[in-house]
């Protein structure tokens, strides 16, 4: 199979839309028509990962970090970026990233956190909006099946944990076919009027170009009339950090513990202790400070989180406990997720886990 084949896979359940507009994910190096021999999925792309995917025959690395992050203006290897690049193309090595639209998903790397942390009843801690249309058509009740099994398998009519929803609704329609019209019902110069339903579904930005497509290949008239309307409402299954709740409160020194030791920590800092117990947490894998104000206004207990700078630790002002336990230690799993993700639809080749230990940062 060709690597296009796999990145379309993760591109149709993790879009590239989905990405914040800093970032640069998606094929950054390589052929995506070349043939896949093997994966090494890792969090990041250094050059001792690029000679990890010699040895194991992979020529396609998914990387969490995408190491080709701002303008490159040349390639002559003086630093350790323009290195790794240089390894990649030398060894005809392509290089996948899939970055922001990864923490975004749902299912991505903060229901990692999660799950392993033990949360239950577990939401996203800040849900995008502007990222909702509505599509409105209408149909004869004739082909109303049709379309809609359509367009649901194309992605419309989810909502939170539901799906294949829409609203209908019975009305009349009128139209006069003109010269140069194949009606799909009337006659040339005539007025002719039909019983329609009026079919309303919400989609997602990311699938909107496939669904509008389906409708109109499962659409009986000439001219299909629809309407598609940008929303304002939040999709509450994309957007930053997650937030859930443990099974039993746990004492604020129990759960620091068991923090540390789930996510390898050399070291967890945190904002002095409450003496109170840890029931509700939010979270959000890698630099999560610009949500501390979104989990104090969600009553989380605890934030945990990477890369809190000095001074906003005095955010926290006793009203929760933030506990910074490292950018690599907080996304440490994904590269587990995306290797799940790959081995359970694809058979046709090797998915290796790294075995590098890329976080730059060492404790002593």
């Amino acid at each position: 199979m060709k690597i296009s084949e796999l990145t379309s896979f993760l591109e149709e359940m993790i879009p590239l839309s989905s990405q914040e507009n800093y970032d640069n994910c998606g094929l950054l190096i390589g052929n995506s028509k070349a043939e896949l021999k093997n994966v090494l999925v890792t969090l990041d792309c250094t050059e001792e990962v690029v000679q990890e995917a010699i040895e194991k025959g992979c020529n396609l690395i998914v990387a969490h970090h995408p190491i080709i992050f701002k303008g490159l203006k040349s390639l002559t290897g003086s630093n350790y970026i323009e290195r790794t690049v240089l390894a990649c193309i030398k060894n005809d090595i392509a290089l996948y990233a899939i970055h922001t639209n990864l923490d975004n998903f749902q299912f991505g790397v903060n229901k990692e956190i999660a799950a392993r942390l033990g949360l239950k009843n577990l939401r996203i801690l800040e849900p995008k909006s502007d990222v909702l249309y509505k599509i409105i058509v209408f149909i004869p009740e004739t082909h109303h099946e049709q379309l809609s099994k359509a367009v649901f398998a194309a992605g419309a009519g989810a909502i939170g944990n539901y799906q294949e929803c829409q609203f209908v609704s019975e009305g009349t329609g009128t139209f006069k076919p003109i010269e140069g019209a194949n009606p799909f019902s009337g006659e040339l110069g005539e007025l002719s009027k039909a019983k329609e339903l009026k079919a309303e579904f919400l989609v997602s930005s990311h699938r909107l170009r496939k669904v509008i497509k389906a409708m109109n290949d499962s659409h009986p008239y000439e001219e299909v009339a629809h309407d598609i309307i940008p929303l304002k409402n939040v999709n509450k299954n994309e957007g930053s950090g997650m937030i859930g709740e443990l099974e039993l409160p746990m004492d604020e020194s129990e759960l620091l513990k068991k923090i540390k030791s789930t996510f390898h920590c050399g070291i967890v800092r945190h904002t002095k202790l409450l003496n109170k117990p840890i029931k509700t947490v939010a979270l959000c894998g890698g630099s999560g400070s610009f949500l501390l104000r979104k989990s104090i206004a969600e009553k989380a207990d605890i934030f945990i989180t990477a890369d809190f700078k000095y001074h906003e630790f005095f955010d926290a002002e006793d009203r929760i406990l933030i506990a910074d336990i490292g950018h690599y230690e907080s996304e440490q799993f994904t590269s587990n997720l995306l290797a799940a993700i790959l081995k359970e639809k694809f058979t046709t080749f090797a998915v290796h886990l790294t075995g590098v230990n890329t976080n730059p940062i060492n404790y002593f």
